[in-house]
């Protein structure tokens, strides 16, 4: 019986779950169709060149100040209402991304550009983390891996379909600047959705429980307030080795990330009909990326009521050492399997990630650690994409740089046990 509470059947008979869930993917589907565009923008707009360091650049200056204030952002996550942060981010979204497509279609690039894409991702960051640390407020405990399994899988599985949508609307735009404007501007209609939606929701609903509301608060509240949300994760030895995992794995992604698109843009051609070269192939990764999390969405909660957690993620991290082997041959159709396979163990460590620091973590502190995850995310996928900007030759073809990559994921997999074990 108790096995039966915690199905995915389970967690979607609550109607605040299931709204919830509608603003993750509405959310995350218009950053498909966003991420989309930029990516065209930047890296297949006959109109612009950018080489593996440009790229690189490009990600930190968009990521990294983020990553420098996310820890400080969940501090007001905890203390407002996560229903109000979730409905008037989406509304900022929506104007900022109208800002960045028009700064697209007056063909404009540097600062202004990077400027503005900054301003989209660290609200998306926010939106991100309000949805984390607001889910244990619409399912109960023992639902927690089911509930992050369906969400964030689905709110993944999202952000590819809004990229493929793009990809078709790319068709009729055309791949020029005037094209990607119109792209970016597609994804305010599901931005405003998910703030209409979130909208339905009371004011209260998703916490904080004991939220301390201040209309001001001080630099020094701030940052006293970051220290005590860092503090509380090292005395929690699971949350802190959780962090572990999913930053070894966001390390490996980046490297994997620029190898995957610098193939797609300067070595690979069409393989058939079924391989495509340039942004098409580089979708068809992500779809597979897709299939990935989806197949993780429905083993992960199986398999951790049979295993566990930890001895879940201790095999992950292993296997992502080894998903490695598929890349030996830099082709498209072993390329799209690698991606499937990294789709994979990704999303099946983030659902038991997310599971877990919400159940050791305190409800008042959930906002400011799910900033300091977003932070980690961040930091670790931005140093790959430059150390591989440095290392990757314009191909993108270094087998060196692929044994280094799976040594980590197999490193950290016995960091991760080691840890675990003792507690």
């Amino acid at each position: 019986m108790a096995e039966a509470r915690t199905t995915i059947r389970h967690v979607l008979h609550r109607r605040d779950f299931r709204r919830l869930l509608v603003t993750r993917l509405l959310s995350q589907f218009g950053d498909g169709v966003f991420q989309a565009a930029l990516a065209g923008t930047v890296l297949f707009n006959p109109q612009r060149a950018a080489d593996p360091l440009d790229v690189a650049a490009g990600f930190a200056v968009l990521l990294l100040p983020y990553s420098l204030v996310g820890p400080f952002a969940g501090v007001w996550l905890d203390r407002w209402s996560r229903r109000q942060v979730l409905l008037h981010a989406n509304v900022v979204r929506a104007g900022l991304v109208a800002v960045v497509a028009a700064l697209v279609l007056a063909s404009v690039q540097g600062t202004g550009f990077y400027v503005a894409g900054l301003a989209v991702f660290s609200v998306n960051r926010f939106v991100l983390a309000a949805l984390s640390a607001g889910l244990p407020h619409t399912t109960d405990e023992p639902s927690l891996v089911s509930a992050n399994a369906l969400s964030t899988t689905a709110g993944s599985v999202a952000t590819v379909v809004g990229g493929g949508v793009a990809l078709a609307l790319l068709q009729l735009t055309g791949a020029t600047d005037p094209g990607y404007a119109v792209l970016a501007l597609c994804a305010v209609v599901p931005y405003l959705g998910a703030a209409a939606v979130v909208a339905g929701l009371d004011r209260a609903h998703l916490g904080p429980d004991s939220a301390t509301l201040a209309a001001r608060l001080s630099a020094r509240d701030v940052a006293a307030g970051m220290v005590a949300g860092t503090r509380h994760v090292l005395e929690r030895p699971p949350a802190a080795a959780a962090l572990l995992a999913i930053g070894v794995h966001r390390l490996g992604y980046g490297f994997l990330t620029l190898m995957t698109l610098l193939l797609y843009r300067n070595t690979f051609t069409s393989w058939g009909p079924l391989f495509p070269a340039g942004l098409v192939g580089l979708g068809e990764v992500l779809a597979a990326g897709a299939v990935g999390t989806l197949v993780a969405a429905g083993v992960t909660p199986w398999v951790v009521r049979h295993i566990g957690k930890q001895r879940w993620i201790t095999v992950l991290l292993t296997g992502g050492g080894l998903a490695q082997v598929a890349l030996v041959l830099p082709l498209p159709p072993t390329t799209v399997l690698a991606g499937l396979l990294i789709g994979f163990v990704g999303q099946a460590v983030k659902i038991c990630v997310d599971s877990t620091l919400q159940e050791s973590v305190a409800d008042d502190y959930r906002g400011r650690v799910f900033s300091v995850y977003d932070t980690l995310v961040n930091v670790a996928f931005v140093a790959a994409l430059v150390g591989a900007a440095l290392l990757l030759p314009p191909s993108g073809i270094s087998y060196p740089l692929l044994v280094a990559v799976g040594a980590g994921y197999l490193a950290g997999a016995a960091a991760y046990a080691h840890i675990t074990r003792r507690h």
